[in-house]
C-alpha cells in the first residue's frame, strides 16, 4: 500500500468564505478530514461525500481526543494510504498547534504540506471595523496568546515589553484570563485608558463586539456574559470602529431566518441573506424529482406543431432540457416555437441554455401572464405548458379562454420532505428563529402540515411569502403574512424583507 499525505489547511476564523482556494481544492480530493471545533459545517460538504469525517475539537476544560492522539491519527491514517486532510480553524501555525502535528509527521516520515488561513487575529477585528495598524495611529501590532496559565511560576510573555512596544496588541483565547491579562498590561506600563475591545464569534452572524477602556473591559465583558471564542484587542486603533463598522451594521445583521426551498435551490436565496447579514438555517420542505419521462416525451413528439412553448419555473427548464440531452437534442429543437417565461428567474435558466424568451410578464404570476398575454396573439395557437405535477388549473383555462389550444406536460414532481413536528417545535419555540421564508404554496402546505398541532407557533414569527400564490395558500391556511415580494424573485423576497425591518427600526 502507498503511503498517504497530510494537508494542514487553515479554514479561515468562521466565515466558511474565507478558506482560500488552495484550501478547498485539498478537502474536495481528501479521503478523511480531521476537524476542528470551530469549523462551519459547510465546509465538511466540501469534502467527497464518501471522506471519513474526525471531530477533535476542543472545548475550554475538555478536549476530545488529547494532542497526542491527534498526531497518531494523522500518522496512522496517512500510513493507511489516505489523503488526510487536517482542517484548522484561522491558520495552522497561529497558535494551531500545527508545528506539533507537522513535528509528529516528519518524524514518522509522512508527506506533508501546509495550506495557510486567514488567521482570526486580523480577520476578527476587520470584521468589527477596527484594523490592527493604521498609518495616523498606529504602525506595529502584537498577537498574543491569552491561554497561558496564570499559576505557572514564570511567563513566556514578556509583559514589560508587550505592554508598551506594539502599538496594537491581539489576544487570542484570552476571555479566562481577561482580568489578569489587562491588570498585567497596565502593571507593565500600558494606560489604563487606552481604548480596547472583546468580540466574540467573530466573523459569523453571531458576531458580538463591545468597546471599553483597558481598566474597564474585564468588568464590562463579565457583565455582558462573554464566553470563547473570543478574542481582545488593545489599542487606539478601537476608535475606529465607531466610523468603520461595517459587518455588524448589515441591514439583516443578527436576523436569523428559516428557508424552507427544495435544498438543491436554497443557494441563491441563502448566499443573499447572508450577504444582508442574516443567519440562515435550512428546513427544505419539498424535494424536487424528475417526472415520468414519458411526459417530456409526448412534449418533444409535437413541437414542430407547437406555437408557444411555456416555462413557470426554473425547475422546469433544467428537467426539460435535462431530457433533451438524454436523447442527444438540445435547445435547437425549440426553433417552431416561441417561449415564454414565468418570470426573470425562469428566463436566466433559459439564457444558460442558449434560448432568449420572447415572453415575460410585467408580473411574474399566473394572473401576469393571463393579462399580458393578449398582447401576443395566441389565440387559434398551439401552447405547449411546461410545469410541476400539482400546479394549479387557473393558467391552462385562462389560455384556453383567450382561444389557445393547450397542452400540458408535468416536468417535476414535487415530493414533500418529512420533518420530526418536534423538532421544528423546538425550532420555533427557542427563539431560535425571526423569519421564516415560504417560496411556493407546496412549502407553506408541507411546513404546516409537519407542524401538525404545532402550526400555531408560526405566529410567533414573521412570514414572509415570495408572492401572492403563495400568500394566499398561507392565508387560506390560517397563517399571517407579513411580508410580500413586490417583485415575485428571491432578490425581491430579501428586499421586501429587509424593507420590513427598516421600517420597524425608523
Amino acid at each position: 500500500m502507498s503511503q498517504g499525505k497530510v494537508y494542514l489547511v487553515g479554514a479561515g476564523p468562521g466565515d466558511p468564505g474565507l478558506i482560500t482556494r488552495r484550501g478547498l481544492e485539498c478537502l474536495r480530493k481528501a479521503d478523511v478530514v480531521v476537524y476542528d471545533r470551530l469549523i462551519d459545517d459547510s465546509l465538511l460538504d466540501e469534502a467527497p461525500p464518501q471522506a471519513e469525517k474526525i471531530y477533535v475539537g476542543k472545548n475550554s476544560g475538555h478536549h476530545s481526543l488529547p494532542q497526542s492522539e491527534i498526531n497518531n491519527l494523522l500518522v496512522k491514517k496517512a500510513l493507511q494510504g489516505s489523503t488526510v486532510v487536517r482542517l484548522k480553524g484561522g491558520d495552522p501555525f497561529v497558535f494551531g498547534r500545527g508545528g506539533e502535528e507537522t513535528e509528529a509527521l516528519a518524524k514518522a516520515g509522512i508527506s506533508f504540506s501546509i495550506v495557510p488561513g486567514i488567521t482570526s487575529a486580523i480577520a476578527v477585528p476587520a470584521y468589527a471595523g477596527i484594523p490592527v495598524t493604521h498609518r495616523r495611529v498606529a504602525s506595529s501590532f502584537a498577537v498574543v496568546t491569552g491561554h497561558e496559565d496564570i499559576l505557572k511560576d514564570t511567563s513566556q510573555i514578556n509583559w514589560d515589553g508587550l505592554a508598551t512596544g506594539p502599538d496594537t496588541i491581539i489576544f487570542l483565547m484570552g476571555v479566562a484570563n481577561l482580568s489578569f491579562i489587562t491588570s498585567q498590561l497596565i502593571a507593565h506600563g500600558r494606560k489604563p485608558q487606552t481604548p480596547a475591545a472583546i468580540i466574540t464569534n467573530g466573523t459569523t452572524p453571531a458576531q458580538f463586539t463591545i468597546t471599553a477602556t483597558l481598566g474597564e473591559i474585564a468588568d464590562v465583558a463579565q457583565s455582558h456574559g462573554i464566553t470563547p471564542p473570543s478574542i481582545l484587542i488593545v489599542g487606539e486603533t478601537v476608535n475606529l470602529r465607531a466610523e468603520l463598522a461595517w459587518f455588524d451594521n448589515r441591514p439583516l445583521f443578527g436576523r436569523k431566518i428559516l428557508l424552507t426551498r427544495p435544498k438543491a435551490q436554497m443557494g441563491p436565496l441563502k448566499s443573499l441573506l447572508i450577504e444582508e447579514g442574516a443567519e440562515v438555517f435550512e428546513c427544505p420542505m419539498i424535494e424536487i424529482r424528475p417526472a415520468d419521462p414519458s411526459e417530456i416525451d409526448s412534449a418533444i413528439d409535437i413541437l414542430k406543431e407547437t406555437d408557444w412553448v411555456f416555462f413557470t419555473s426554473a425547475n422546469g427548464v433544467e428537467a426539460f432540457f435535462n431530457h433533451l440531452y438524454q436523447r442527444g437534442l438540445d435547445g435547437r429543437i425549440l426553433y417552431h416555437s416561441k417561449v415564454g417565461a414565468i418570470g426573470p428567474a425562469t428566463a436566466e435558466a433559459l439564457k444558460k441554455r442558449g434560448i432568449i424568451t420572447d415572453f415575460i410578464p410585467h408580473v411574474y404570476t399566473t394572473d401576469g401572464i393571463l393579462e399580458d398575454i393578449k398582447t401576443q396573439g395566441v389565440k387559434g395557437k398551439k401552447v405547449l405548458l411546461l410545469r410541476a405535477d400539482i400546479a394549479d388549473e387557473r393558467l391552462v383555462r385562462g389560455l384556453e379562454e383567450a382561444g389557445a389550444s393547450v397542452k400540458v406536460v408535468a416536468a417535476y414532481s414535487t415530493v414533500p420532505v418529512k420533518y420530526n413536528p418536534e423538532e421544528l417545535k423546538e425550532l420555533l419555540i427557542s427563539n431560535k428563529i425571526d423569519v421564516v421564508t415560504f417560496t411556493s404554496a407546496s412549502t407553506v402546505k408541507n411546513f404546516v402540515k409537519s407542524l401538525g398541532k404545532h402550526a400555531e407557533l408560526l405566529n410567533k414569527v414573521l412570514i414572509a411569502s415570495i408572492g401572492p400564490v403563495t400568500s394566499e395558500a398561507a392565508i387560506k391556511l390560517g397563517l399571517r403574512v407579513d411580508v410580500e415580494a413586490k417583485e415575485q424573485t428571491i432578490a425581491g423576497l430579501v428586499e421586501a424583507i429587509i424593507n420590513y425591518y427598516s421600517e420597524v427600526h425608523k
